[in-house]
């Protein structure tokens, strides 16, 4: 992906260059290419439309004033976004746990029935399962928890992972049904999502 061409003909490496020269079209090429699944990856970890919104934007500045420090022999430009939205995505979710913020009655979403006190139930109740959930990752061996992660957190298929990790398709597949499983185990009843694609 690192070679692939936009509508103007840059390869995500060029655009890159030319951001280095704080060229701002490039940085509206990258976005065009890379937004949504910037976005969708933001709002798969943090949870909330806002915050997804204020992650992806975070991330492309970062990528804006660091684009000098990019290398293409580390991983192509998509991956180099995908793990700023990543860790700005993680570091919002322990600043809110470390804070304890929550968010404002009238900033809530309306529900159907219980109003802003449900919502706010759910939230917390949300934001509980969320840090069980990386607790037990993190009792994971690390091959588990990576396949895992970038399945479930960074919106990998199972054959990226493989690609990535430069192991067998059928190495990551393993990997991830035991993690899952011990997951399940360690969650005791807590619903874990088994889809893979």
């Amino acid at each position: 992906m690192g070679n692939a061409l936009t509508p103007s003909g840059r390869t995500d490496g060029q655009i890159l260059e030319a951001l280095a020269q704080r060229d701002l079209h490039a940085l509206e090429e990258l976005y065009d290419r890379y937004g949504k699944i910037a976005y969708s990856l933001a709002y798969r970890i943090v949870g909330d439309r806002g915050a997804a919104e204020d992650v992806t934007q975070d991330a492309f500045l970062a990528v804006w004033r660091r684009a000098g420090s990019y290398h293409a022999d580390k991983g192509s430009a998509r991956n180099w976004l995908l793990s700023i939205v990543h860790h700005r995505s993680i570091d919002r979710l322990r600043h809110v746990a470390s804070s304890g913020t929550l968010i404002p009655f009238e900033e809530l979403p309306e529900s159907s029935g219980g109003g802003a006190q449900s919502t706010l139930w759910q939230q917390a109740w949300t934001n509980v399962q969320g840090a069980m959930v990386r607790k037990a990752l993190e009792r994971l061996p690390q091959e588990q928890k990576k396949s895992i992660e970038l399945a479930y957190f960074s919106g990998y298929t199972q054959a990226e992972i493989a690609s990535l990790m430069g192991v067998p398709l059928g190495t990551v597949k393993g990997r991830m049904r035991i993690g899952l499983q011990k997951l399940r185990v360690l969650l005791g009843g807590l619903e874990v999502g088994a889809s893979s694609s």
